[in-house]
């Protein structure tokens, strides 16, 4: 007779085929990130629904934040870097000031619901999404409660851009410079440039002490060769990324239980008011770098637009605006939150200590 496959097998087998449909779901319902909710939701329900209790091997999410951090590296870019030379003052002061209003708008949001201060900045920080779900748990935050904030914050900027950019500013377009989309790596290119920006990521976090180091190490190294000009450097396969974007969404929604879930409950309706304070803010960071940086309102307003990287860039497209400056700033500004957070995290912490008596 043929042996019965292993319960944890068996289960494991479920999720990914779960998760699989998920992800076709919600990609034909225009999600962002579709893999990563996929695996949040196909998580969750496994979770609350069948009561199964998984958690991916510790190596398997050091890899998919190894892949994502070499994902985020990619991004990086010779003609974004020279866009933001242009400009780097303004460009840099209106990043350090949206990280200031991310913090205002946590703090706030913790003094006005159930959440944690770490929780609730870390569901505020603007840009980075993904990553930053990724790392919160290790930060001191609740990454589950933190993953619902983000993916509110990223639904409503999807909806909203397209339309503020058509009603706010129409016919606001700037030089109309879009972005030169890079081919994805070869099989070839890509396993070399992985392995590479895998093996010196560690090697650069224990030279340096940087925290989070399976995400941040990687993306360092693959920002800093992909800049250099290595041939073996650009976008990862976007079946890689995927692979990643899922295990990670994973992670987070087979931790929920009814609890956190009723917690995620509470914090929707203060978490809105945070983003709306959030949206509002960046909107008018926006108003102030266009005369800054001499580029249209429109240019200004998707450059500081808090987040929903992939919306920003297709309505900067369809809108004829700047590509290239929107992506530069965006994508400076990740590097700036992502790089912040365990700074943030340090002081979050000295902040919760009760003073000595």
């Amino acid at each position: 007779m043929p042996r019965r496959p292993r319960p944890l097998l068996a289960r494991w087998a479920a999720v990914l085929a779960l998760t699989a449909a998920a992800t076709v779901a919600c990609d034909v319902a225009g999600v962002p990130s579709p893999e990563l909710f996929a695996g949040l939701l196909a998580g969750m329900a496994v979770a609350l629904w069948l009561g199964w209790d998984l958690t991916p091997p510790k190596r398997v999410l050091s890899g998919a934040q190894g892949v994502l951090g070499v994902a985020l590296g990619a991004y990086v870019q010779s003609d974004t870097v020279a866009a933001v030379g242009e400009h780097l003052l303004p460009v840099v002061a209106v990043c350090a000031a949206t990280l200031a209003l991310t913090v205002v708008a946590g703090i706030g949001l913790a003094r006005v619901s159930d959440l944690d201060t770490p929780t609730a900045s870390f569901g505020m920080i603007a840009g980075g999404a993904s990553g930053i779900i990724a790392i919160a748990d290790e930060l001191g935050a609740d990454n589950r409660l933190v993953a619902v904030l983000q993916y509110l914050r990223v639904l409503l900027i999807l909806v909203l851009t397209p339309l503020v950019a058509a009603t706010v500013f129409p016919g606001d377009h700037g030089g109309g410079l879009t972005a030169g989309g890079a081919a994805d790596l070869a099989t070839g290119e890509a396993a070399l440039f992985l392995a590479v920006s895998l093996a010196g990521g560690p090697l650069l976090a224990r030279l340096t002490r940087l925290p989070a180091a399976a995400l941040l190490g990687p993306m360092l190294v693959a920002g800093g060769l992909t800049l250099a000009g290595a041939p073996f450097a650009g976008p990862l396969p976007g079946w890689l990324q995927s692979v990643a974007f899922a295990v990670i969404g994973l992670q987070v929604g087979l931790r929920f239980t009814m609890e956190s879930l009723r917690a995620a409950g509470r914090a929707l309706a203060p978490g809105l008011l945070a983003i709306g304070f959030l949206l509002v803010g960046c909107a008018l960071l926006g108003l102030l770098l266009a005369p800054l940086a001499g580029v249209s309102t429109l240019d200004a307003y998707l450059a500081t637009t808090p987040g929903g990287l992939y919306a920003v860039l297709a309505t900067a497209v369809g809108s004829g605006a700047n590509t290239t400056f929107v992506l530069s700033v965006q994508v400076l500004r990740l590097f700036v939150m992502l790089l912040a957070a365990p700074v943030l995290a340090r002081w979050l912490a000295r902040l919760r200590e009760p003073a000595p008596a």
